[in-house]
């Protein structure tokens, strides 16, 4: 007899379907789609079919879509089908032919939900599938995240069929005589999931018989301690993780009491990209190396003096840029420089943005440019030459604020200006100057 309370049961307690929703069920033809398929129908849910055909397995894959088809008619429930050529995609993208079949189905399911008006998808993951899941990741390298394996509901993504096991599933499509097709494929080593599930479980069952009960119950702690895990790092990124000026950081000296340190640092950095090694590295350097710059795909973790600096990397925008002497404007990044050159000794005063430069000093092409470890250049009203690394600590800045100066660099070498903040003593404009260039900087975003 088909389990229908206690499929009903198991979609309530999880909420996977809201009353009324329109469901499409993936369905391989095999013993699990098929059985999903009857318990949808059983339990008077709307829903329709949809079949994959990766065209993989010849014959065997046209098989199986004609039944998926007829078992559609015998339910009286919509059908979707189409034909993948997998293999074409797989080589194209530089993936697995197991990758592409995935990227496939899953942005087909998107489409057909979106034109037939579908608001879940119904998987048929099982326990098995749990548990194949968790080893396969152990294998791999995972986080607790990895521990909780499959969840009965991800977004549109709903699996009614979790509370049941691969053997008690087995039984009911036997005793119910449902009619399904066996995909060749499930009986091959070759893949890592088929591996686990034809080698390795069958071991561990013969260590212990209720090995999906175990699971079971392990998995209930597993997602306890995921919940409690995000809810600390939850309140940690209310309390450590300031947002700010334009930045977002975290003080060393709160990074040094977090404990356990490294589980936690991570929780706080993933969100950017950045992987475990990335937080090792980070951990073992936070009072050795300030200036230290970590990358992740989007962002940069910069070791400051006493902070720990996240910034989003900037998109476009030349590093770099050269002026020619017939130029009056130029483009560095997230700013543009006007200039303007004027046969009268013009000074400009209280403007940190622009800059009067005598002109009869300049050397064609000039540069914009980053600072550079080493630079130097002569603070206008002060003596001597300074280290731009020494002028930026005495304003205060915090290294990913220096990487963003625009600096004005002679034909010669020579840094002119340092952009908002202060002109080099040798080209400012004094009783011998015949000609004046003014430099003017604005923010574009």
């Amino acid at each position: 007899m088909l389990p229908v309370a206690r499929f009903v049961n198991f979609i309530e307690q999880n909420a996977l379907f809201a009353p009324g929703n329109k469901v499409l069920a993936a369905v391989s033809g095999g013993t699990d789609s098929v059985l999903m398929s009857h318990l949808l129908k059983a339990a008077g849910i709307n829903f329709g079919i949809a079949h994959c055909n990766f065209q993989l397995r010849g014959n065997e894959a046209l098989r199986d879509q004609e039944f998926c088809q007829n078992l559609a008619l015998k339910l009286r429930v919509p059908f979707h089908t189409i034909n993948f050529d997998t293999t074409v995609y797989a080589a194209a993208n530089k993936i697995s032919i197991q990758m592409a079949a995935r990227d496939l189905r899953y942005q087909w399911f998107d489409t057909l939900s979106r034109q037939h008006g579908y608001q879940s998808i119904a998987l048929a993951h099982h326990q098995n599938d749990t548990i194949e899941t968790i080893l396969l990741n152990l294998t791999r390298g995972t986080g607790i995240a990895g521990l909780h394996g499959i969840l009965p509901k991800n977004g549109m993504l709903a699996r009614p069929l979790l509370f049941l096991t691969r053997d008690e599933i087995n039984k009911t499509v036997s005793d119910d005589k449902l009619d399904f097709v066996e995909d060749s494929s499930n009986a091959s080593a070759k893949y890592a999931r088929n591996k686990i599930r034809l080698e390795v479980i069958p071991r561990l069952k013969e260590l212990n018989p209720s090995l999906e009960k175990t699971f079971e119950n392990n998995l209930k702690h597993f997602r306890d301690l995921e919940l409690l895990l995000e809810n600390q790092v939850a309140g940690l990124k209310e309390t450590i993780l300031h947002h700010g000026a334009g930045e977002i950081f975290l003080l060393v000296a709160d990074v040094k009491k977090l404990n356990p340190a490294r589980l936690l640092l991570f929780k706080l950095l993933q969100e950017y990209g950045f992987n475990e090694t990335t937080v090792d590295d980070v951990l073992s350097v936070l009072d050795k190396h300030p200036g230290r710059v970590f990358e992740s795909t989007g962002y940069l973790l910069v070791l400051d003096r006493d902070k720990l600096i996240i910034k989003q990397k900037k998109a476009g925008g030349p590093q770099t840029a050269t002026i020619t002497s017939n130029e009056h404007e130029a483009y560095f990044g997230a700013y543009k420089l006007n200039l303007l050159h004027d046969d009268s000794p013009l000074i400009v005063k209280d403007n940190a943005m622009a800059a009067s430069v005598d002109a009869g000093l300049l050397v064609y092409p000039l540069t914009i440019r980053n600072w550079h470890q080493g630079d130097y250049f002569f603070p206008m009203g002060m003596k001597g030459r300074k280290k731009l690394s020494d002028y930026f600590i005495n304003q205060k800045l915090s290294l990913h604020q220096k990487q963003d100066i625009p600096l004005l660099v002679n034909g010669n070498g020579d840094i002119i200006w340092v952009g908002g903040y202060r002109l080099d003593e040798r080209y400012k404009v004094n009783n011998n100057t015949k000609k004046v260039t003014i430099f003017e900087l604005y923010k574009l975003s």
